[in-house]
């Protein structure tokens, strides 16, 4: 008997559209594109019990890797997953299309200011990293989760991360003064606390279904985690 392994047209057809994407990408960024078997199984899981097998990976080198990414993805209509320490538990570091790993080359401190209390860093920076940059000036960052010291502020940023002495200093989002983010659709955006760089549509979005956002969140839930 000859065990079915699915469509021989349909087979050949990802492999087609993964080579041609995997061509693409190598053609537009200077990080490492890796689509081997051994690059996609190490992406599969993160800390949860969720499988997902991505059709390949990329490291970009900076922030106009990331956008190069996105632009030959999009053309391509391959979703992508921005990974972190792969630290979740409920399996957002995972996808089924082309995860983009930050920690290989998007992993550093931009810059720390100890008068201001602030630094710039790279989503892939890990937080054990920043706090013992800052602990020689006194300073730290108050959310400390308990894999502080593989989780990344990318990560953090994503999940509103906390920790034990969040109850004293605050979540993630409380101590995030701005954002450099580029969207899935190509467009640079700029994230403040004071309302900057709101994407079109979402404030009307808000204000046209505030009752229901203030009546219908959940009573006893002071955050919510959606990746």
């Amino acid at each position: 008997m000859r065990r079915g392994t699915g469509h021989p047209g349909v087979v050949g057809t990802h492999r087609e559209h993964a080579f041609e994407l995997a061509a693409a990408l190598r053609s537009a960024v200077a990080g490492e594109v890796d689509f081997s078997a051994a690059a996609r199984a190490l992406t599969t899981m993160d800390a949860s019990n969720y499988r997902r097998v991505p059709v390949g990976t990329v490291a970009p080198r900076d922030d106009a890797d990331v956008a190069a990414a996105l632009e030959v993805c999009r053309a391509h209509g391959t979703p992508v997953v921005a990974r972190g320490g792969g630290t979740s538990i409920g399996g957002q570091a995972t996808g089924t299309g082309v995860v983009l790993d930050l920690t290989r080359h998007m992993g550093g401190i931009v810059s720390l200011d100890p008068e201001g209390r602030t630094a710039v860093v790279g989503p892939g920076l890990v937080l054990d990293r920043l706090r013992t940059a800052a602990r020689p000036y006194g300073l730290t960052f108050g959310p400390d989760p308990s894999t502080h010291g593989r989780c990344t502020l990318g990560g953090m940023i994503g999940n509103n991360a906390c920790g034990a002495h969040s109850v004293a200093w605050g979540t993630t989002a409380d101590n995030v003064r701005s954002l450099e983010v580029v969207t899935y659709r190509g467009t640079e955006l700029t994230l403040g606390r004071d309302g900057r760089g709101v994407p079109p549509g979402l404030r009307e979005l808000v204000d046209e279904n505030l009752a229901l956002l203030r009546t219908g969140y959940p009573q006893g839930l002071p955050r919510r985690i959606s990746g």
